[in-house]
């Protein structure tokens, strides 16, 4: 059963992996992107695309950083020190 699923895991990252060459074998033509005061960026598409994708994870993961700090700090501060004995819940009689 393991080595079934082991089996459908490389075919769809196989599959997942020739659809995204095909995709940049499709778009390699040139690409102008235009920025502010004249100024441009000429790359082949699927690059530009590319690009747009690794901004945007970069965005969202610094968007995150903030409220991962934050609940990393109110995790520690929620855990026993060595020196606090854990507290064991009582469990009511005749259960």
């Amino acid at each position: 059963m393991k080595r079934l699923l082991r089996l459908l895991q490389w075919l769809l990252k196989a599959a997942v992996f020739f659809t995204l060459f095909a995709f940049a074998l499709n778009n390699q033509q040139e690409t102008r992107v235009n920025f502010f005061f004249s100024t441009f960026w000429s790359a082949p598409t699927v690059l530009v695309v590319l690009s747009a994708f690794s901004l945007g994870v970069m965005v969202g993961v610094l968007g995150m950083v903030p409220r991962w700090w934050r609940h990393r700090q109110t995790s520690r501060q929620h855990l026993p020190t060595a020196s606090e004995p854990t507290p064991v819940p009582e469990t009511p009689h005749g259960t």
